[in-house]
């Protein structure tokens, strides 16, 4: 699978950089923006495959990984949540990083393919209560190029914090340029 996607990738001209960093990391959040477009989902489970990230998962409500397709979620590297009316998702975040001693997700933190003017808080408080890095991974489709950028540690400042994550996506087009964050 692994040379198939790198195959794909390179035939739709799309190259990415900054992942060896990575492997060094046993647990991190990895937030990917802009999210645009359906089309964000298959090219995020190419370059995971291409660039060797296994032990990244999305996550997805627990319903999606029963019959008849629930092998196929798995495969791609999804992770069941249980997200009833009485779980806290933030806090049922946390306590999978809790769970596992290598293990990171992957999230929108537009929250949506939208646009938006702000993030969602959510990834930020996750990662905080986890104690583990944010990867900003920029999906820059006018040069069809991935970036994952350096490990951020949430500081005591989450406004500080969250203007300065959402200042290295300001720009960056996505597949629908006049979405995501402006």
């Amino acid at each position: 699978m692994r040379r198939l996607s790198t195959w794909i990738l390179h035939w739709l001209g799309w190259k990415y950089s900054g992942h060896e960093q990575l492997d060094k990391l046993p647990k991190y959040l990895l937030a990917v923006a802009p999210h645009t477009s359906n089309w964000d989902f298959p090219l995020g489970i190419l370059l995971r495959k291409s660039a060797g990230l296994d032990k990244v998962k999305f996550l997805g409500k627990s319903s999606l990984f029963k019959p008849p397709f629930g092998w196929l979620f798995r495969l791609l590297g999804g992770f069941p949540v249980q997200r009833d009316r009485s779980t806290n998702l933030v806090e049922s975040y946390v306590d999978i990083f809790n769970r596992f001693q290598e293990f990171a997700i992957v999230i929108a933190p537009e929250g949506t393919r939208k646009k938006v003017d702000h993030f969602k808080t959510g990834f930020y408080y996750i990662a905080k209560g986890a104690n583990i890095p944010i990867i900003p991974c920029v999906f820059d489709y006018e040069h069809r190029e991935c970036r994952y950028l350096s490990p951020f540690y949430c500081t005591d400042n989450a406004a500080a914090d969250l203007a300065y994550l959402e200042g290295i996506f300001r720009g960056v087009k996505g597949k629908n340029p006049e979405l995501g964050i402006n």
